[in-house]
C-alpha cells in the first residue's frame, strides 16, 4: 500500500488516482475525512501520533506526510521555529528507536510542532523490513532544515534522496505557493521533477522543450476577457464575516464585458438592494416582495465604468494581492472563512474621477475558486461549513503539483493535460 500520513482532504490521493493507484490516508480532522470519503479514497480516522505503525509494516511500497504547518507557517505565530531544536531531537530520538516525544511534547510552546517528527516513528518501523521503497514530503519552507535532517537519515538507511524549495507555479498551479519537498527512493535516482512553466514563456529550443508562461488566476478559473465568466460578487459581504447579504442565487457577475466596465446581474429575477444608493432605491426600484419577478432587473451606478480585479491572499496587513492576469499568491486561511477575498480598483482613466461610483467591497472568495487555484476538480465534494471547507483548502497539496513530484517515484507517465483547471 501508499500509506498518506495527515492525508487531508486527498491533494496527495487526487494526484495518486490521475497516475492510476490509490493510497490509504491517516487523518484526524472530521470534516477532511468526509470529503476524502465523499471523492471515494480510502480513509482511516486517527490521530497520526497515537496509530500504532504495526499494521503498516510488511505492506508499505511509499510513504507520503505534509504534516500540519500551522505551527511554522507564517499565517501563524510561527512557534514551530522556536520548538525547531525539540523536533530536530524528537526526530534524532526516534531514528535510532527512542520515543522521547512525551518528554519533548512537555517543552513544546506548540504542540503541534512535534508532528513534523512523526513520520520518523513510521519510517523507522518500516525501514526494520526494508520499506517503504520511496518517500514524499512537503511543508513551509522553513521546515527545510528538518527534511535536511530527514535526508541525513535516509541515506544512511539507502535511500537516494533530493530535498529543496519548489514553487507550484512551476509545475501549472495557479498559485506561487514555495513548500520544502523531500523525495528519496531506494530504487532511483531521487531529483525534482522538471518545471513545466516559468514566470516568463521560454520557448523551444535546442537546449530544451521551453516552458510555459504561469497559469493565471483568470486561466484556472475560466474566467477570459471575450465569452467566458467572470468573478462573482456582490453588493456587500466584505472582509469583516457575517451572513451572506443576499440569498443564493441573486448575486451579480461582471459581466465578460469587464473590459467595458458593466456589470450584468444574473437573469434570475431576484431584486438587489445597492447600498450605495440608500434608501431611495427601494422607492425607485421597488422592494423584493413588491416587484415582479418578470420585471427587468435596475441599472447599477457601477455601469459604464471599469474596475480592475485582484486577489488578496489573506487577511494580513503585508498579504499578497495579485491581478487576474497572474498567479494567486499562497492562499491562507485561518478561523475565518473569508480572508481571502477579490479586491477591486479603478482603472487608471478613473483613479482621479470625482464622478466614478465608490469602489466594490471586497469580495469573499468561494470554495469552488480556491479549490480550482489549487488545482482541485470544479466539482470536488468539499464537506463542512464554508470555514471548514476553507481550512482544508488551504492546507491541501496541490494536486498537479504532487502528481509532477510523485510520477518518478512510481515510475509512472504523467500528463499534465490529465488536470482541467476549469470546467
Amino acid at each position: 500500500m501508499i500509506l498518506d500520513l495527515f492525508a487531508g482532504p486527498g491533494g496527495w490521493s487526487r494526484a495518486l488516482g490521475v497516475l492510476g493507484v490509490r493510497d490509504v490516508g491517516l487523518e484526524w480532522d472530521e470534516w477532511a475525512c468526509k470529503t476524502r470519503a465523499a471523492a471515494g479514497q480510502l480513509t482511516i480516522r486517527a490521530d497520526v501520533a497515537m496509530y500504532p505503525t504495526g499494521p503498516f509494516i510488511g505492506r508499505t511500497s511509499g510513504l507520503i506526510a505534509s504534516p500540519p504547518c500551522q505551527a511554522w507557517s507564517m499565517a501563524g505565530k510561527r512557534l514551530g521555529l522556536v520548538d525547531q531544536p525539540l523536533v530536530h531531537a524528537a526526530v534524532e530520538d526516534l531514528a535510532a528507536g527512542r520515543d522521547t516525544r512525551e518528554r519533548l511534547l512537555a517543552a513544546c510552546r506548540d504542540e503541534r510542532s512535534l508532528l513534523a517528527a512523526e513520520p520518523m516513528r513510521y519510517l523507522q518501523a518500516l525501514n526494520t523490513v526494508g520499506e517503504p521503497e520511496w518517500v514524499a514530503m512537503e511543508e513551509v519552507p522553513d521546515v527545510l532544515p528538518l527534511w535536511k535532517q530527514y535526508a541525513a537519515v535516509l541515506r544512511g538507511w539507502g535511500f537516494s534522496v533530493w530535498c529543496g524549495i519548489l514553487n507550484a507555479a512551476d509545475f501549472g498551479v495557479p498559485q506561487t505557493r514555495r513548500r520544502a519537498i523531500l523525495l528519496a527512493s531506494r530504487v532511483r535516482t531521487a531529483q525534482p521533477p522538471t518545471p513545466t512553466h516559468s514566470q516568463v514563456e521560454e520557448p523551444e529550443s535546442l537546449f530544451g522543450p521551453g516552458r510555459a508562461r504561469w497559469v493565471s488566476m483568470a486561466e484556472a478559473l475560466g474566467w477570459g476577457a471575450t465569452d467566458r465568466p467572470v468573478p462573482t460578487v456582490c453588493a456587500g459581504g466584505g472582509p469583516g464575516g457575517g451572513p451572506e447579504p443576499f440569498p443564493s442565487g441573486s448575486r451579480k457577475t461582471l459581466s465578460d464585458a469587464r473590459e467595458r466596465g458593466t456589470w450584468v446581474p444574473q437573469p434570475d429575477g431576484v431584486v438587489l438592494q445597492s447600498r450605495r444608493e440608500g434608501a431611495g432605491w427601494a422607492a425607485k426600484h421597488g422592494t423584493r416582495e413588491n416587484r415582479a419577478a418578470s420585471a427587468p432587473a435596475p441599472t447599477f451606478t457601477a455601469e459604464a465604468h471599469r474596475w480592475s480585479w485582484s486577489l488578496r491572499s489573506n487577511n494580513q496587513a503585508n498579504a499578497t494581492v495579485r491581478p487576474l492576469s497572474e498567479p494567486a499568491g499562497t492562499l491562507f486561511f485561518g478561523h475565518r472563512a473569508n480572508e481571502c477575498t477579490w479586491v477591486a480598483e479603478p482603472v487608471s482613466a478613473l483613479a482621479n474621477d470625482t464622478d466614478a461610483p465608490a469602489v466594490p467591497e471586497p469580495i469573499r472568495i468561494t470554495a469552488r475558486e480556491a479549490g480550482l487555484l489549487q488545482t482541485f476538480p470544479a466539482d470536488y465534494p468539499w464537506q463542512g461549513n464554508k470555514g471548514q471547507q476553507f481550512s482544508q483548502i488551504g492546507n491541501a497539496v496541490p494536486p498537479q503539483m504532487a502528481a509532477h513530484l510523485l510520477a518518478p517515484l512510481l515510475d509512472k507517465p504523467f500528463n499534465p493535460d490529465d488536470f482541467t483547471l476549469a470546467a
